[in-house]
């Protein structure tokens, strides 16, 4: 419940009119998102596990259904901004709907009224609601993201720029110092997540295995905006040399000039954030960049990113600790003096290095999504969930890259050491950045 709460309370800003705005084909309209995560709830647990559970609406299973082609044919992606009924009036008595049958489902299943059932059959069932119960809290978070990455796509395009919250930190901080590499041995390492040993993973975090990693060093924190824009002004945008093939032709072909949602006006650059237009902040993470953006800017700096692994290694000597959502800046903070780092309040705290054989790395976790050269592909033994849930993550490990870390915009509760998150590499809507990497 805190979860459905949490997602109720991130449309609280809008007016009616944002609720139904597809601003472009990979992004949803705030509703679609609100109706979807119920729809999650009522498939994968209410219609297969709920005695007698009537559905709210016959066809909201294809309205709601994103890409599970195992359930039914889904409406079409692009079209989810044309439906203008069911209304946000009827989505939000489909979510309380819902809500009051889950909690039935939940207590029958702790609690059940039949002392006769309480036998391994029925602690088999309640272990399996309870592990899509957890499955749909996740996943109703990620779309807390894609809800706040969405609708800044479309108040970031509207000519009046509007604000979705109250004004961030305005006091402009000096610009960071230059960049320090940590280094790390590397060696025969382990990297992803056992699920019988966590609370909670995507099955495309298993299972763990050994990796060979080189000596490596990765910055201790992410590019500013002002180290970005020198990118821009030396011509980064004009420059053939330093993109892929693939990254080239989409630059001509979008007429790429800067990253996403900043503006050039006469001399000045401006950027939009989720508290309006406001002159770029130099000493601020460069965000909405794409996996090709950030491989030119890497190859500008004679440097690369780094390896999903490489990033696992150095996350595994850190807690996971960072400004993530609930913080409610909405937008990447400044890197801090070094021997601080944040909380997942967006406070800073003293960090206790005596014990580290490295520096912390700042900025490791919340602020953005950071990418990595590394092709989402499975693990060594990888298996999907059974069912039609094996469409979550499996199917669609072709052609994109994993991105670690997560941002400003993720729930503190949904960041984990493993996490890989995956996008194709003209993506740049979501909040991604760059963290850059060395060979030793």
């Amino acid at each position: 419940m805190t979860t459905r709460q949490q997602s109720t309370a991130l449309c609280a800003p809008l007016e009616i009119e944002d609720f139904g705005v597809q601003p472009m084909e990979d992004a949803s309209p705030p509703k679609w998102h609100l109706a979807h995560t119920t729809w999650f709830f009522e498939t994968f647990l209410l219609k297969p596990f709920a005695k007698d559970y009537q559905c709210y609406h016959k066809h909201f299973e294809h309205l709601f259904n994103s890409y599970y082609n195992g359930v039914g044919t889904p409406f079409p992606r692009p079209r989810r901004g044309d439906l203008s009924r069911p209304t946000v009036k009827e989505v939000m008595a489909y979510r309380s709907y819902v809500e009051e049958h889950m909690l039935d489902l939940i207590d029958e299943a702790a609690h059940p009224r039949n002392a006769a059932v309480r036998n391994q059959q029925h602690e088999n069932l309640s272990q399996a609601i309870y592990t899509r119960v957890v499955l749909g809290i996740h996943h109703e978070q990620q779309h807390q993201e894609l809800l706040l990455t969405d609708l800044k796509y479309n108040f970031g395009h509207n000519p009046l720029f509007p604000p979705y919250c109250p004004l961030l930190r305005d006091a402009t901080q000096d610009p960071p110092d230059t960049q320090i590499f940590q280094q790390y041995n590397g060696g025969m390492c382990r990297i992803g997540a056992s699920p019988n040993a966590v609370d909670f993973c995507f099955d495309n975090e298993a299972p763990a295995h050994r990796v060979f990693v080189h000596p490596f060093a990765l910055a201790d924190r992410l590019v500013t905006n002002g180290e970005y824009l020198a990118f821009v002004e030396d011509g980064g945008y004009q420059r053939s040399e330093l993109w892929l093939s693939e990254g080239w032709v989409k630059l001509l072909e979008s007429q790429w000039q800067a990253p996403l949602y900043w503006t050039k006006q006469g001399d000045q650059w401006y950027e939009y954030r989720l508290d309006g237009l406001h002159p770029l902040r130099l000493e601020l993470p460069v965000v909405h960049v794409s996996a090709f953006e950030a491989l030119a800017y890497a190859a500008w700096r004679g440097m690369r990113l780094p390896t999903e692994f490489e990033w696992e290694v150095a996350a595994q000597q850190q807690d996971v600790q960072g400004n993530f959502m609930e913080a409610k800046f909405f937008h990447p903070q400044a890197a801090q003096v070094p021997g601080t780092c944040p909380d997942t309040s967006g406070e800073r705290r003293s960090a206790d290095r005596n014990n580290k054989p490295h520096q912390a790395l700042d900025q490791l976790y919340g602020e953005v999504w950071q990418w990595t050269c590394s092709s989402y592909a499975p693990y060594p033994g990888y298996q999907p969930l059974p069912g039609t849930l094996g469409e979550y993550n499996g199917k669609f490990m072709s052609s994109q890259l994993v991105l670690r870390g997560a941002s400003c915009a993720t729930p503190a509760t949904h960041a984990r050491q493993t996490y890989r998150n995956f996008f194709y590499p003209p993506d740049r809507w979501q909040f991604s950045g760059i963290r850059l990497a060395q060979d030793v």
